[in-house]
């Protein structure tokens, strides 16, 4: 789908999506190309389900393990021709967020593979992501939000703490760089879908990140669906986690 994005052609509406968003003629490409792969292992006797942002759920055989499937995280970014979007995967043994076995983002721009197993790790383009150290220990150098303007006021706190701010336009990718370390901290102060961010969670959690909604609940009970929706609050460290969250909570 890359040549499309950017392109009128790319943005051509098409109908609304499980999601609840309106589809593009590149959402389309992008799920078809998934869906010709997994169809593939269906056809070699694999049993399992798809839950994908645009056409919902697809069982071949099985309810679990669950696939969630999200064919262009940053579909505005593509839309407009901005180089920052991504596909999502994520495998689900169970109903809650805390159930993802293993997780996959590519950015589909330069191909840089973000995966994770869940109890065996994470990795960057196949390397081990061990959190880049911090050149700046009384601060939080550099965060990233996912939110609409009015909703900024929300975060308040953490933007006063922050040196630099980031608004990147994917989740799943701004999520899986925190859990690298390149972004101390992502805030999410509005409530946002669970299921775009199964995957980049996964990789937070295995490469020793700490990720909770902002009042510090954990998100493992949350439901897998295209419906549930959480504020977040993740970072690599269990330390920066902390300054985020505090940073949060007082605003003065």
């Amino acid at each position: 789908m890359l040549p499309l994005a950017g392109t009128e052609s790319g943005r051509l509406q098409l109908a609304i999506g499980a999601g609840g968003d309106r589809t593009m003629e590149l959402d389309r490409a992008a799920e078809a190309e998934v869906f010709a792969e997994l169809e593939q292992l269906a056809a070699k006797g694999e049993r399992f389900s798809v839950l994908s942002e645009e056409v919902g759920l697809r069982r071949f055989g099985a309810d679990y393990p669950l696939v969630l499937v999200d064919p262009v995280d940053g579909s505005l970014n593509a839309k407009q021709g901005i180089p920052f979007f991504a596909v999502m995967l994520a495998l689900v043994d169970g109903p809650n967020i805390g159930d993802t076995v293993a997780g996959c983002v590519v950015n589909l721009v330069n191909g840089e593979a973000w995966t994770a197993i869940r109890k065996q790790g994470a990795w960057r383009g196949g390397m081990a992501i061990t959190p880049m150290p911090r050149t700046d220990r009384d601060r939080l150098e550099l965060i990233a939000l996912e939110s609409l303007p009015s909703a900024l006021v929300k975060a308040r706190g953490l933007l006063k703490q922050a040196h630099k701010i980031r608004i990147l336009g994917s989740m799943a990718l701004a999520i899986a760089h925190t859990a690298a370390g390149s972004i101390d901290a992502f805030c999410a102060p509005i409530p946002v879908r669970v299921f775009d961010m199964a995957a980049s969670l996964l990789i937070v959690s295995e490469a020793g990140g700490v990720a909770t909604d902002l009042n510090g609940n954990s998100l493992a009970k949350l439901p897998c669906t295209l419906e549930t929706r959480t504020t977040l609050v993740c970072a690599p460290t269990a330390e920066l986690h902390s300054i985020a969250y505090r940073a949060l909570n007082d605003d003065g």
